[in-house]
């Protein structure tokens, strides 16, 4: 538990480092499935006062906080949309910003869309924009009613080949094998965000390019276990 409470607080604080993040606003959590827990930093508090021995563990199965870590804080607002996740998904980490451009997608309901090989060595295709929350879902059980509509986008996709969604009018949610494999999709998810918003400032009828070539850079990346790399 100690090794991941490590390795979730230096993932949180890559979030700052990168700037993906204002303030508070963002969380990365991390998952032992053999224990059944997962450990996510605590609720409200700045980045330079975190530490490893603040991040909260919780349980998987319900959200109940089993360990509290030194200071006997709340965990994140996000806890039980990081739960659904994991409970959805075979991943290790889960990052939840509002990084700037990626938000602005979200908050206009659009995919980021697969226009170029940049893309497809993290992603597979489009990274998908879920379905509005019912007013019924908002006003009950918000935070798992949110990891909900992020699992519905994936009923025809797979998780692990695009491992990214943006929440309708709220913003981007990452996943990956660990904790820093979540944020450095969290940040790689944002520059593809700002180069397509570019294109579609600098060419709104940029077309398209073939599926075969966004499925060869995404396969040449992903079919050998390496992780990409530049070209």
């Amino acid at each position: 538990m100690d090794q991941l409470k490590e390795a979730v607080y230096r993932a949180n604080m890559r979030l700052p480092e990168s700037g993906l993040v204002l303030y508070t606003w963002g969380t990365v959590s991390g998952v032992d499935r053999e224990r059944g827990a997962v450990v996510i930093k605590p609720s409200g508090v700045p980045y330079e006062e975190l530490t490893p021995e603040l991040m909260i563990a919780v349980s998987l199965e319900d959200g109940s906080v089993i360990d509290t870590g030194t200071g006997a804080m709340k965990p994140s607002l996000d806890t039980h949309t990081h739960l659904e996740i994991y409970r959805a998904f075979d991943c290790g980490g889960v990052c939840h910003t509002h990084s700037e451009y990626a938000t602005i997608f979200a908050q206009a309901r659009l995919p980021i869309r697969a226009m170029g090989t940049t893309h497809a060595d993290y992603f597979q295709g489009d990274i998908p924009v879920t379905r509005p929350l019912k007013t019924g879902e908002v006003e009950t059980n918000y935070e798992k009613n949110t990891g909900r509509i992020i699992t519905e986008c994936f009923k025809e996709r797979d998780p692990k080949a695009t491992p990214a969604a943006l929440v309708s009018y709220h913003g981007p949610f990452t996943w990956g094998k660990s904790p820093e494999e979540a944020v450095e999709h969290a940040i790689v998810l944002e520059f593809i965000a700002r180069i397509d918003y570019r294109t579609m400032i600098l060419n709104p009828d940029a077309t398209r390019p073939a599926t075969s070539l966004i499925e060869k850079h995404y396969r040449r990346k992903h079919t050998t276990g390496t992780k990409p790399e530049s070209e």
